[in-house]
């Protein structure tokens, strides 16, 4: 389900992923193919992880590789789920042949 909130997405992000939801901060971006896969492919990480155990995980991978980079943005760019997300996005038939807990790969 997609809605629309400049207020919940935090500045700087064109959207997150808070499963069931993908909240993208202008509506003119569902247009947007590579950015709607992306958070999809979030949908199916958060969902093989049983939600709860994802935001976990992905909040201690970004406290590590803030730790890492000494960089927010580098810290987020390589968490594995977005490393998975972004190396992925423009590929719309990702989903029909990822494997199951595939971001591990890019751990």
């Amino acid at each position: 389900m997609i809605i629309f909130s400049k207020y919940i997405v935090p500045k700087g992000y064109l959207g997150i992923t808070i499963f069931p939801f993908v909240i993208l901060r202008h509506n003119s971006l569902k247009q947007d193919s590579a950015l709607i896969n992306h958070e999809r492919i979030h949908l199916k990480q958060q969902l093989e992880l049983l939600v709860l155990p994802f935001f976990i995980i992905y909040s201690f991978e970004f406290l590590i590789r803030l730790f890492q980079y000494k960089s927010w943005h580098l810290a987020y760019r390589n968490i594995s789920f977005e490393r998975e997300a972004y190396a992925n996005e423009k590929d719309l038939n990702y989903l029909k042949s990822r494997s199951f807990w595939n971001f591990i790969k890019y751990l």
